[in-house]
C-alpha cells in the first residue's frame, strides 16, 4: 500500500502546558534530522497538536519508518493514507479498499473512530463512525464489531483532504534531544556506557562524550570500536563530539607512584576531572556513566564515593540499579551490543590490579593521590591539550 503521510504521535510533551510548542518545535526538529539520509522528498510540520510527515513522491517507506522509530520524543508512528474529498459515497468504497488491501485476513475485530476537524463538513464525528462502520460490515461480513476491545482501530481524520490509517508503530518515547541541555559522557568500548549515553539522551540531552585511549595498551581498533559505539548512539541521540584522550603517561606515572590496589579508583578519579573539564568547557551540565552498584571492584558503594570526590557536577548513573542482563537486553535493542563485545581492550581493564581495594577509604585515596604532586598536573593538561575531537554521526 502507498502511503502519503505519516502522523506522529507524542507523549508527555502533551502536559507540558504553555512551553509545549518549544518541545514541539524541537521534535520537528528532530524528524527533519533523522529522514536526511532517507531516499524521498518530506515536508514535516505541526498542526492542531500533532505532527505530520508528508511523503512527497517515491521514497523509501521502510527506511523511514526505522529512522522515525528513533527520534525520543515520538511515541507512535501511523502511516496514513490521504483521500480527497469526493463525497461519502466515495469515502466509503475507498475506506472498504483500504480494508481491503491491509488486512487481506478478515479474522478480526474492528471499530471506526472519527475526528472532524473540518468543521464544514457535512456529518459529525459519530454519523462518519457509524457510516463506515456499516460500509466495512457489508462488505466484509465476516468481520465483527468490537467498540470496547477492537483488534482494529480504524481512525478517519476529516481536514482539507481525508486521512485514514490503523497502525501505530511504537516510537522510541522520551523527549526531543536537546530540550533538556548536554551532559558528557565517559564511553569505554563496553555494555554499559553506550546503554547509559542512550538512556539519557532519551530524556531530551544531548550528548558529548569522552574516550581514554592508551596507546601502545590499546590499539587503533579499541579506538575504532568506541567511535563505531558513538554512531550507533548518535542514531538516537544526534551528532556526538567525542574526545579521545591519551591516557597512557597518566596511567604509567599512577602505576608507578601509587598502591597496586589502588591503581583502578585513582584513574578513574583522573578519568573524572579531565572529563568534567571538557564538560565545563563545552558547556555540558553533568557527567553520564554506565557505573551499576557491585558489578565490579569500581562499581561499590564506597568506590563511587571516591569517584565523586573529585566531581563538581552531576554525575547521572541511569543503569545503577541494573543487572548486567537488563543492561545486555537494551545494548541488543539498541543495536550497540555485538559492537561492545568485540575483544579489543580499553584502558581500564590493561591496568586492572590482581586484588583491587573494594571499599575504599577517602582519606587514604587521597593520601596516595599526593605522591603524583610532582608531575601529575603537568601530565593532565597535556592530556587535556593533545586530546583528539571527532564529529560523529551516523
Amino acid at each position: 500500500m502507498r502511503f502519503h503521510t505519516f502522523l506522529l504521535k507524542y507523549g508527555e510533551i502533551g502536559i507540558k502546558g504553555k512551553n509545549r510548542y518549544l518541545f514541539e518545535d524541537a521534535l520537528v526538529r528532530q524528524v527533519r534530522r533523522a529522514l536526511e539520509p532517507v531516499d524521498g522528498e518530506f515536508q514535516v510540520y505541526k498542526s492542531q497538536a500533532r505532527i505530520y510527515v508528508d511523503c512527497e513522491g517515491d521514497y523509501d517507506y521502510e527506511d523511514a519508518v526505522e529512522h522515525l522509530k528513533r527520534v525520543f520524543g515520538l511515541v507512535g508512528i501511523c502511516p496514513v493514507v490521504r483521500l480527497e474529498d469526493q463525497g461519502f459515497d466515495q469515502l466509503k468504497k475507498d475506506v472498504v479498499a483500504y480494508m481491503d488491501e491491509m488486512y487481506p485476513d478478515k479474522k478480526f475485530t474492528f471499530k471506526v473512530e472519527s475526528r472532524r476537524a473540518k468543521k464544514s463538513y457535512p456529518m459529525n464525528s459519530m454519523e462518519i463512525s457509524r457510516d463506515l462502520g456499516e460500509a466495512i460490515l457489508e462488505a466484509f461480513p465476516e468481520i465483527r464489531v468490537d467498540v470496547h476491545h477492537p483488534d482494529v482501530q480504524v481512525n478517519i481524520e476529516v481536514r482539507n483532504q481525508i486521512y485514514v490509517y490503523s497502525q501505530i508503530i511504537p516510537g522510541a518515547g522520551g523527549m526531543p534531544v536537546g530540550t533538556n541541555g548536554k551532559a558528557m559522557l565517559l564511553l569505554s568500548g563496553g555494555i554499559d556506557s553506550p546503554v547509559a549515553g542512550y538512556m539519557i539522551s532519551k530524556r531530551g540531552v544531548g550528548l558529548e562524550a569522552a574516550y581514554f585511549h592508551a596507546p601502545p595498551y590499546t590499539s587503533e581498533r579499541a579506538k575504532q570500536k568506541v567511535v563505531d559505539l558513538a554512531k550507533i548512539v548518535s542514531r538516537y541521540a544526534g551528532p556526538i563530539r567525542l574526545h579521545v584522550v591519551n591516557f597512557t603517561d597518566i596511567q604509567l606515572y599512577i602505576y608507578d607512584q601509587c598502591p597496586h590496589d589502588e591503581l583502578t579508583i585513582i584513574m578513574r578519579r583522573y578519568m573524572m576531572r579531565i572529563a568534567e573539564h571538557f564538560a565545563r568547557k563545552d558547556g555540558c551540565l553533568g557527567l553520564i556513566t554506565g557505573e551499576s552498584i557491585g558489578q565490579v571492584a569500581s562499581q561499590t558503594m564506597q568506590s563511587l564515593a571516591a569517584t565523586n570526590d573529585v566531581c563538581t557536577l552531576p554525575v547521572y548513573r541511569p543503569v545503577i540499579g541494573y543487572d548486567k542482563q537488563e543492561i545486555v537486553n537494551i545494548s541488543e535493542k539498541i543495536g550497540t551490543f555485538e559492537t561492545s563485545i568485540q575483544p579489543f581492550e580499553d584502558c581500564c581493564t590493561i591496568f586492572v590490579a590482581k586484588h583491587p581495594v573494594t571499599k575504599p577509604n577517602l582519606g587514604v585515596i587521597r593520601r596516595s593521590e599526593e605522591k603524583l604532586a610532582e608531575k601529575i598536573d603537568e601530565l593532565v593538561k597535556e592530556a587535556i591539550d593533545s586530546a583528539e575531537i571527532i564529529e560523529v554521526e551516523e
